[in-house]
């Protein structure tokens, strides 16, 4: 059979129940535990003949959600998390343990960054932060306990695209595991999985779900490490809930429409805010994918700019400290998401006041350029 186009395989994907009421739709399986008629077939569940026996363990929903993903990644397998960062950490320590080390880039999501460098820590994890736009500084941070090169295919909030293939090269020569955040593109833009990336993370909290509605991660990739993760999300408690499953799969369905729109208007609204006399500088990729450049839009105001007044005028266009819904939003970084980064670590990557990153929806184009046209013109 001819292998599905993208948004036909995002539409049709997925786990269908097959039982008597043949229902369209995936149900929900809001259950805690599922029943056994006999302790023969308690004990088939131990040896691989039943699937599920505590949620915590596995649900019908929960796996429907990873393999889906995992699927759009062409990736064999995958696992879902009950946050984005809850993905991030089940993945990591699918690689690494105490006394092991990690190379990341230094211009990852805050979160993350907060969680490689103290919480790992105090595991015994050690992470040097390096700039992987220098290839070179990149290797010459690897060390003899270095298990891992972790990246984002695009950088949270300057918007760098990075350059899987030196990654992967660079991972492949010094035997390293390499983990990519792909939560910015998904798999609409990119695939980092058949570019040679061992586990590819996603916060499905962003444009997974879709809808602003749900905490959910999903971490896809090679088989064996998959089988550690997962071995992570039970014994630490990070499974994911029945119905937020449910309702990540039913957003993800729309995957392609709302991000070929949402890239559309996001390159009409880089346009119009890079030729604005008040912006200093406008951070959009020039190249993703054939697909797109995705639906994320940094800028930097210029001095003088009265940043509380352009907040308090935005109007339909609410502050939020996350990203990829259906509406247009804006979060502050310096305020949220880089939070715990230390000044010093916020200015190195060049976060000031001044910083604000645009998640850009499905309205009309015209519509949010004249709103933040507004905004700027009162915030003089």
């Amino acid at each position: 059979m001819k292998e599905l186009s993208f948004t036909t395989k995002v539409v049709h994907s997925g786990r269908k129940d097959d039982r008597a009421f043949k229902s369209k739709a995936t149900p929900i399986y809001q259950t805690s535990v599922f029943s056994f008629d006999s302790l023969e077939q308690l004990e088939g569940y131990f040896e691989g003949e039943t699937p599920y026996l505590y949620t915590r363990n596995g649900n019908p929903n929960t796996d429907e959600l990873a393999q889906v993903v995992a699927a759009l990644e062409g990736a064999p397998d995958g696992v879902a998390v009950s946050s984005g960062l809850g993905a991030i950490l089940a993945g990591i320590l699918a690689v690494v343990k105490s006394g092991d080390h990690i190379v990341a880039t230094e211009d990852l999501y805050g979160g993350t960054y907060h969680l490689v460098k103290e919480e790992l820590l105090n595991l015994g994890i050690q992470t040097t932060f390096v700039s992987f736009a220098d290839t070179e500084a990149v290797e010459a941070a690897i060390q003899p306990n270095t298990k891992l090169l972790y990246t984002e295919t695009i950088t949270n909030p300057f918007l760098r695209v990075e350059n899987i293939p030196a990654v992967v090269e660079l991972a492949k020569k010094h035997q390293l595991i390499s983990i990519v955040d792909n939560t910015f593109a998904t798999p609409f833009l990119l695939q980092p999985y058949i570019n040679g990336v061992d586990l590819v993370i996603h916060s499905a909290t962003k444009y997974i779900g879709g809808h602003s509605d749900i905490s959910a991660g999903v971490v896809t990739g090679k088989q064996e490490l998959i089988a550690e993760a997962r071995k992570r999300v039970v014994n630490m408690g990070l499974n994911l809930s029945p119905f937020e499953s449910w309702l990540a799969c039913r957003g993800l369905k729309t995957l392609s429409l709302r991000m070929e729109r949402q890239s559309r208007n996001a390159a009409e609204v880089a346009a119009f805010l890079q030729a604005h006399p008040q912006v200093k500088t406008t951070y959009y990729p020039e190249y993703v994918s054939e697909a797109g450049k995705g639906a994320m839009v940094t800028v930097e105001l210029i001095e003088g700019t009265d940043m509380s007044r352009f907040f308090s005028s935005l109007g339909w266009i609410k502050i939020v400290p996350s990203l990829a819904g259906i509406e247009t939003t804006v979060s502050y970084p310096k305020g949220t998401s880089h939070r715990s980064l230390t000044e010093e670590e916020q200015m190195k990557l060049g976060i000031n006041e001044r910083v604000v990153r645009i998640s850009i929806g499905i309205e009309e184009a015209k519509d949010i350029v004249a709103q933040f046209k507004a905004a700027l013109a009162v915030s003089r």
